[in-house]
């Protein structure tokens, strides 16, 4: 324990800023370490708010894997401003929560990429933490800077200022690069290239950004990316877990001190999912499709609320009513923690014939609300997006929670996809309110229906990474337009913000270019870009601006499917071929439908 920093922090810091609490550690079931006697140190860093970091099940999942696998493994969330603020002014460095230990003692910091506009914050962290931002600048045993996630299936945007990526699941990568590369420490016949060329050898899911150099023409696209060494692979693929039943859940999560975003167990029951949506970046980086056991699931739900109290059960994954054994997972969920007043909470329905036996399997439980993601409310766009659904199915199972006392149903569409027309907005619109009626036939009153609208953003290793996204004043007319539409006062339209999504679209498909207007946005203030309250989308757009950087290029654009993408050497299952098929077949349906108006 670093107790003179930790005297520092409550002293000099803590008065100064809100929520405390989540600058102190000390929560039940964090497990602080002797780094001296441990078979090293690491810190996940999750790049965003300790509220939002500590509702995040891969980061408790992995932190109860690295612990069991002997390691000092510790936390640090992005600080909001008031908390960086004093401790610049105090001029103490950003800790990890366990021992307050600074973050540049470490062996190893993993950073947990999930969303592109928060990647502001890694570099808040980097250098609060006192680690060298740029990855060139680091010397033999520095920490080491890796990160995984989502946003590691396009690793350039981050390329200067991260050691090395980790494509694919965590669970066995994890542990294998940090167990190497503590092993390598101290030996002075090594530099740090040398290290990172060794682990880049070993596992052909590790990325080392410097071991390859992308080659731009004279139209600004990549021609080639190029490796500098032989000895690491020219293609990068993913990490796999073949059995998930192998993978302890965590069942002595760590409690927050504070109130977060999602105050509950969570229990990954399913990785991988069965369909194949054009849209969703998730379905291909997540394959092959993989199970849990239910006695498993069952288990660790029950231990997890022994050892926590929490009152509600959350069983994750993309499509949670494909589990093979839905059925009887949610009826023996509901049989156990019912009499206990848990409520079971399955947060990624698939609108099937299924729908409707679900109100009656979660018995008389705590209601909350019902949440589905049609995402487009008519038959050619559901074609066109490849998520076949039945209007009748999501009807039914309306109707059938209504009866047993569910009030509120949460629709999640997409605004902005390739194709879209007035009467896909006009769908939207009308399926909401059809909705509310049905709660009006059933209960008497017209139910709560709210529709979110997401602005669509084409992502990396989909079948629409090749196609241009819309500009924003399509989105706005979009939504207003939806707003006009909607005549039922219990029907609301809520739409995600067109700024956010237009960095949101540069930023997802951005290449090492992008990284210096990153870096630019940080050193200018940039900060927490997630958040509402701390967004400044004038800065960025003046800082793409003064780079000459031309945001149509990156966001805007249609790619020629032979255009090599900056992504390209990350490779995933089934392939880029796969995808240009995809592409391809969108091309034709789009085709048809746009004769069909």
């Amino acid at each position: 324990m670093n107790a003179e920093l930790k005297r520092s922090v409550i002293r000099h810091v803590l008065p100064k800023v809100q929520a405390p609490a989540q600058y102190l550690g000390g929560e039940l079931h964090s497990e602080p370490r002797d780094h001296a006697t441990a078979r090293g140190s690491i810190c996940l860093a999750f790049p965003d708010a300790y509220t939002l970091g500590m509702s995040h099940h891969g980061f408790q999942v992995l932190y109860s894997l690295m612990i069991t696998e002997g390691w000092a493994c510790e936390r640090v969330f992005t600080p909001l401003p008031d908390f960086e603020t004093a401790m610049r002014a105090a001029e103490l460095p950003l800790y990890g929560l366990e021992t307050f230990t600074p973050l540049h003692k470490f062996d190893v910091i993993g950073f947990s990429l999930q969303y592109e506009v928060s990647y502001t914050n890694i570099l808040t962290m980097l250098d609060l933490g006192r680690i060298e931002l740029m990855a060139e600048k680091r010397v033999a045993d520095d920490t080491l800077v890796i990160a995984g996630g989502p946003g590691a299936q396009n690793p350039e945007l981050l390329a200067p200022f991260v050691d090395l990526f980790v494509i694919g699941d965590g669970e066995p990568a994890l542990p294998a690069v940090s167990n190497m590369w503590k092993s390598m420490q101290g030996d002075p016949a090594l530099t740090r290239e040398d290290k990172l060329a060794r682990i880049a050898a070993a596992f052909d899911w590790a990325y080392v950004p410097r071991f390859y150099t992308p080659i731009y023409g004279e139209d600004g696209t990549i021609v080639e990316i190029r490796r500098t060494r032989d000895d690491v692979p020219e293609a990068i693929r993913a990490c796999v877990v073949d059995d998930l039943d192998a993978i302890p859940l965590p069942v002595r999560p760590i409690v927050p001190n504070i109130g977060t975003a999602h105050d509950r167990i969570a229990i990954e029951i399913m990785r991988g999912c069965p369909w194949q949506c054009r849209f969703c970046q998730s379905t291909v980086i997540k394959r092959p499709l993989r199970f849990r056991s239910v006695d498993t699931i069952v288990n660790a739900a029950l231990e997890s609320y022994r050892n926590t109290g929490y009152d509600e059960i959350s069983l994750l994954s993309l499509s949670t009513s494909d589990y093979p054994q839905f059925e009887e997972l949610v009826k023996k969920m509901s049989d156990v923690f019912t009499p206990l007043g848990v409520k079971i909470s399955l947060p990624s329905l698939r609108i099937t014939e299924t729908l409707k036996k679900i109100p009656a399997l979660l018995q008389e439980g705590r209601r909350g609300g019902l949440t589905l993601a049609p995402e487009v409310a008519r038959d050619d766009m559901r074609e066109q997006i490849r998520k076949p659904i039945d209007n009748k199915d999501l009807y039914e199972g309306a109707a059938e929670a209504f009866r047993r006392g569910w009030k509120r149903v949460k629709l999640y569409f997409l605004c902005g996809l390739p194709g879209e027309r007035v009467a896909d907005l006009d769908g939207i619109v009308e399926m909401a309110e059809t909705i509310a009626r049905i709660g009006r036939d059933v209960t008497g009153r017209y139910a709560e229906v709210t529709a979110s609208v997401s602005n669509f953003v084409p992502k990396p290793h989909t079948p629409y990474q090749w196609n241009e996204m819309k500009d924003r004043e399509y989105f706005r007319q979009a939504h207003k337009y939806l707003r006009s539409k909607v005549k039922i006062r219990t029907v609301s339209i809520k739409s995600h913000d067109i700024e956010r999504s237009m960095l949101e679209g540069v930023l997802t498909r951005g290449d090492r270019r992008v990284a210096d207007a990153l870096l630019e946005a940080w050193k200018r203030g940039a900060r927490l870009d997630a958040w509402t309250e701390y967004f400044q989308p004038n800065l960025w757009w003046q800082v793409f601006d003064d780079m000459g950087m031309d945001i149509q290029f990156y966001s805007h654009r249609a790619r020629d499917i032979s255009e090599v993408l900056p992504w390209d050497h990350i490779h995933v299952k089934k392939g880029r071929a796969y995808l240009a098929k995809e592409q391809d077949r969108s091309v034709i349906q789009l085709t048809a439908m746009a004769g069909a108006e």
